[in-house]
């Protein structure tokens, strides 16, 4: 009669642990048979990833010895057990630091007698197996001669298998055991320790009253409220007595000060800095293909780009190279995280990238990595949170404590996605970390809706928004109704178009454009070299393809706005922490290059549209490509931002009001602004360099970046604490009757009814985007070198 065995395996579906079962029946079968294999659907990472002794060996023992079935149920039973409680136990151990095993145990974390508990049920049931394996081993070879002659050929095959298996119990056994006791001794002396700190330092873990630490007692009540809330208060050793609460505040986190018996070599000893390293320019970016990963779309569209361009960076690096001679470069470690292809920001780029999705961030990135690593820089590059929290140091624990380590790069570049991330798995260490972080930033932060407490209360929140951060580290890349046009354009010559579609959908495009679809790189490149004509209809703001155009023999030809686009007339700019407007759909190529390489029309006239077209049928331009939008353009400016911008050790700018010792001004010539006198110092560590200061009061109602524009200048706001003086009005001869300083995106200003002067009070408010009626803002312009405008001619 059939016996019914059954064996439980354990799976891990959809989250959930299911139970399967596979029967194994002893009957009369034929050896040669078959046994339904054993799988699972996502099996268990630890405890189902494949059959347990192999299919050969459940043939072979099932059919050729009758008592087999029932020690392999027995093993079955026991492996399962001695999984399940090491799983368990990880469960208790999950709080562990970064590369730890998964089964590392840290005393800080265990339960006390319940772990030990554990460890001896798990001691005794190994050795339970282990006797009741060499129970059924005499049994088997008690009858082993009745069947040595019919099946000695598989003597060699059956015992090893269970012999091994019997060897490595038993060492998980011993293991278990010296465990076990190696816990009970460092348990019971740190109940030794405890009893002792408790009974000699009660006293001295009470939150002392320090006003060099304010919010130290509210932090060690917070802490007795809400330890738990978090592992990774656990993972720092906290457990709910008081001294820990105080080591915790005072060793890991800085609201407390340092308890006078504890050993403080540990904590006041900092990392040395480690040697400075040349940076030296690579040519070969092989490596850098590496480390940028594969698997999503848009990481193989980057990687092509940069393979494409490799030759020019090359060039590049060595002309850069040339003109910099000799100058030390230091070397330095960034992480680069895209958040926004990250999996937890939804990644919706990546799906979109063969679909003629927003290419240009994807050029955007592809182009500083390739800078970075060109430049010489050590780079990690991440795409997920994972990776990111692996980078930083991040605790076990849902981000409310500060790094493991030091942070151990000196840059960071990131987008806002990744800014977020990084608020939200850093703890306090992303405010003293914050000021190596640079955001590639696609739409422009102001000031006014960077400062978190004036955007709360001026109406300028957004969501992306009140980072509280200095506004030079956002990097920006500032960089269907068309039919009537395109009928004007059609008149005068072929028009052709790149627009995606699917092939059950048909673009929406007029019969008379010749579609080509999503085309790769290199074809597009070679249509623009073929094109006399690059049109643009208003969107998107500010791409690079205008650019690729010109740089190929391309006439652009864009829109003028009448009224420009801003945030209170178009949906784009909803909710972007920008006050800018925009007069046309590329503003740096009608200000910057313009005619003959880039007209910019009012496309609500068919007469000047066309007017356009014939003047530009009748021109001819040779391709063009700004300096500082080529390979070696991108270096030099990237170059310079690295080994001069520190955020971190930037000296405090002068209180509001404060007068300098000696004027560095002087009124120019011709009384219309200030200039950096020529027999004052120049400002140590200030760049770029003072001397190209240029100081101008506006016109009312107008920002400071028109009012240096309209100079030929380029507003810096870097300059703008030397101007926060009560001696700059003075020197350019403004009349104040008084002199206040307040927190205003606007200020320094002057006020015309009243002729009342205004300083900035809050250093992070410094703008130059920003205008009203009421006031004339005092202006920081500066020159700029030819072809680079981020530069001035003294930056190098």
């Amino acid at each position: 009669m059939p016996v019914s065995l059954s064996l439980g395996v354990l799976c891990e579906a959809h989250g959930q642990l299911l139970v399967t079962r596979l029967s194994l029946f002893c009957s009369d079968k034929r050896p040669g048979q078959e046994l339904s294999s054993l799988s699972c659907a996502r099996p268990h990472p630890f405890i189902c990833t494949e059959p347990l002794l192999g299919r050969d060996a459940f043939r072979h023992l099932f059919l050729t010895r009758p008592v087999v079935p029932c020690r392999l149920f027995v093993l079955g039973i026991g492996f399962f057990s001695l999984c399940f409680l090491m799983t368990s136990l990880g469960g208790q151990l999950s709080a562990r630091r970064p590369g730890d095993s998964p089964f590392t145990i840290r005393t800080e974390v265990l339960g006390g007698p319940e772990s030990r508990g554990v460890l001896r049920k798990m001691s005794d049931l190994l050795e339970l197996m282990v006797k009741r394996m060499d129970t059924l081993a005499r049994l088997e070879n008690g009858s082993e001669p009745h069947r040595a002659a019919g099946d000695g050929h598989l003597a060699g095959d059956r015992f090893p298998p269970g012999a091994g298996l019997m060897e490595r119990i038993q060492a998980i056994a011993q293991n278990v055991s010296d465990i076990a006791v190696k816990v009970d001794q460092i348990l019971h002396h740190s109940l030794l320790l405890h009893s002792k700190v408790s009974e000699g330092r009660r006293d001295q873990c009470e939150a002392p009253s320090d006003p060099k630490f304010p919010d130290c007692s509210g932090k060690v009540e917070w802490m007795r409220a809400r330890w738990t809330s978090d592992p990774c208060y656990a993972f720092f050793g906290v457990d709910g007595t008081e001294c820990s609460f105080l080591i915790y505040l005072s060793e890991v986190e800085w609201f407390c000060p340092p308890l006078p018996w504890r050993n403080q070599t540990a904590t006041q000893t900092a990392p040395k800095p480690l040697p400075k390293v040349q940076a030296v320019f690579r040519s070969n970016l092989s490596h850098l293909l590496e480390l940028m990963g594969s698997g999503k779309e848009s990481l193989i569209f980057m990687k092509k780009r940069t393979k494409r361009l490799t030759a020019q960076w090359a060039l590049a690096a060595q002309r850069l190279a040339q003109k910099l001679g000799s100058v030390w470069r230091d070397q330095k470690q960034i992480l680069v995280h895209i958040g926004f292809l990250t999996e937890e920001s939804g990644d919706v780029f990546s799906p979109r990238v063969l679909k003629g999705g927003p290419l240009g961030e994807m050029v955007q990135w592809a182009d500083i990595l390739a800078t970075l690593y060109v430049l010489g820089h050590g780079l990690r590059i991440t795409v997920s949170l994972k990776e990111l929290q692996s980078n930083l140091g991040v605790p076990p624990g849902r981000g409310s404590c500060p790094l493991t380590t030091p942070l151990p790069f000196d840059l960071i570049y990131t987008d806002y996605h990744g800014l977020q991330q990084m608020k939200q798995h850093m703890g306090l260490s992303f405010k003293k970390y914050r000021c190596r972080i640079r955001v590639i930033d696609t739409f422009g932060t102001e000031p006014a809706y960077n400062h978190e407490e004036y955007a709360t209360l001026h109406g300028y929140r957004t969501n992306w928004g009140y980072w509280n951060l200095n506004p030079k580290q956002f990097m920006t890349m500032f960089l269907q109704g068309k039919e009537k046009f395109l009928g004007i354009l059609s008149k005068y010559m072929e028009i052709h178009g790149t627009v995606y579609y699917e092939s059950q959908r048909p673009p929406e495009v007029p019969a008379f454009v010749k579609n080509h679809g999503l085309l790769p790189q290199p074809e597009f490149q070679q249509l623009l070299r073929k094109a006399k004509l690059f049109i643009g209809f208003g969107f998107p703001y500010e791409g690079p393809a205008p650019l690729e155009a010109v740089a190929n023999g391309c006439v652009f030809l864009q829109a003028r706005f009448s009224p420009p686009h801003s945030s209170l007339n178009h949906e784009f700019f909803r909710g972007k922490p920008t006050s800018r407007e925009l007069f046309s759909q590329h503003p740096y190529a009608e200000n910057f290059i313009g005619k003959p390489h880039v007209w910019t029309v009012d496309y609500n006239s068919s007469e000047e549209f066309e007017a356009a077209i014939k003047a530009i049928m009748k021109t001819q331009v040779e391709p063009y490509l700004p300096y500082e939008y080529s390979c070696e353009g991108m270096l030099e400016r990237i170059h310079a931002y690295i080994q001069h911008q520190d955020f971190c050790a930037a000296p405090d700018p002068a209180p509001p009001g404060a007068r300098a010792p000696q004027s560095p001004f002087i009124l120019a010539p011709n009384a219309t602004h200030l200039e950096w006198a020529q027999n004052a110092s120049s400002a140590p560590g200030a760049w770029p360099p003072a001397r190209s200061l240029r100081a101008w009061l506006a016109t009312a109602g107008r920002a400071c970046t028109d009012a240096c524009l309209d100079r030929g200048l380029i507003c810096e706001p870097s300059f703008f604490p030397f101007l926060n003086s009560q001696d700059a009005f003075q020197k350019l001869q403004v009349p104040c009757d008084s002199t206040e300083s307040e927190m205003n995106h606007l200020y320094p200003a002057f006020a015309q009814p009243g002729r009342e002067c205004f300083l900035q009070k809050e250093p992070l408010l410094f703008s130059c985007a920003g205008s009203s009626s009421k006031y004339h803002r005092l202006c920081p312009c500066r020159d700029f070198r030819k072809g680079q405008v981020a530069l001035c001619q003294d930056c190098l």
